[in-house]
């Protein structure tokens, strides 16, 4: 026990202050030197224990005003311990009832729901994309993907470049990104990735009967230094239990050749594809 919880004093005597201690004990290291005796008159019923160091006192006969023997005082302390430990379990069970944080740390929240989805190892080829396939037919390069595997998060991304003609110069960048949540909710954070898009001014839209929660955000963004270019960027955000989805797509246009992408054309496509790949995955979304 630390020295700070004994108040400073010791029960116990030092080593050095034990040498030359007399023995109390009611009896002798001789046994035949022990006697007793007892008195009349007031000290009726008193008996005094003699040793060889002279009267000792002692205990009293039942009825005396002494205290009790050594072993009814260690009775009760035992009683009064176990009758303590009881109470204190009571106690915290009562406790644990009240406030279940007390036995379940904090730090490791209840796990989410995957809702069915399932890691694959190349998202871009279960990513089929039909409607932007129809929409931009051409790839551009090979597509870049990855998938890692942990067991807080795993995670499955894909991109590629796509054109409408094998001579066309414009280019439609698509990124897709899919996590699945094992240890904390993502709740918290896919709301925080909505008021970021809004604050960097995209124009957000929910988007009802797509997972438990998604959202739409558009940004023309144009070109510092040249008015006339614009770089556009639509990205659709769901979160099914600890799932989380980002489908992104972007381009440019330059006024004056020709009308820009059809925004609710490829709005459509990413809400088309999203949930197509969300199926793949094993989900309901």
């Amino acid at each position: 026990m630390p020295d700070q919880l004994l108040g400073g004093t010791m029960s116990t005597p030092p080593p050095h202050q034990l040498q030359g201690h007399r023995s109390t004990s009611s009896f002798s290291r001789n046994p035949g030197s022990s006697r007793s005796s007892s008195t009349a008159g007031n000290g009726a019923g008193r008996v005094t224990r003699i040793g060889p160091d002279g009267p000792m006192g002692g205990g009293s006969e039942p009825g005396g005003d002494g205290p009790g023997p050594a072993g009814e005082r260690v009775g009760r302390k035992l009683w009064w311990a176990i009758g303590g430990a009881l109470v204190a379990s009571a106690v915290w069970a009562a406790a644990v009832l009240m406030v279940p944080s007390l036995v379940h740390d904090d730090s490791t929240p209840n796990r989410p729901p995957l809702a069915g989805y399932r890691v694959v190892d190349d998202l871009c080829t279960t990513a089929r994309l039909t409607a932007f396939g129809q929409l931009y037919p051409t790839p551009s390069g090979s597509p870049y993907h990855y998938s890692t595997h942990h067991r807080a998060l795993d995670e499955m991304y894909c991109s590629q470049y796509r054109k409408k003609v094998g001579g066309d110069q414009d280019y439609y960048t698509l990124y897709l990104q899919v996590q699945l949540h094992h240890e904390v909710d993502p709740r918290p954070e896919f709301e925080a990735q909505r008021e970021g898009l809004a604050q960097r001014h995209y124009q957000i839209s929910p988007v009802a009967g797509l997972g438990d929660e998604a959202y739409v955000g558009y940004l023309d963004d144009p070109g510092q230094g040249a008015p006339d270019q614009h770089y556009l960027t639509q990205v659709l955000y769901v979160r099914q239990g600890g799932m989380t989805c980002y489908t992104s797509w972007s381009a440019s246009y330059q006024d004056g050749r020709g009308g820009g992408p059809d925004r609710e054309q490829v709005r459509t496509a990413l809400l088309s594809d999203t949930r197509e790949l969300l199926r793949a995955l094993g989900g309901s979304a």
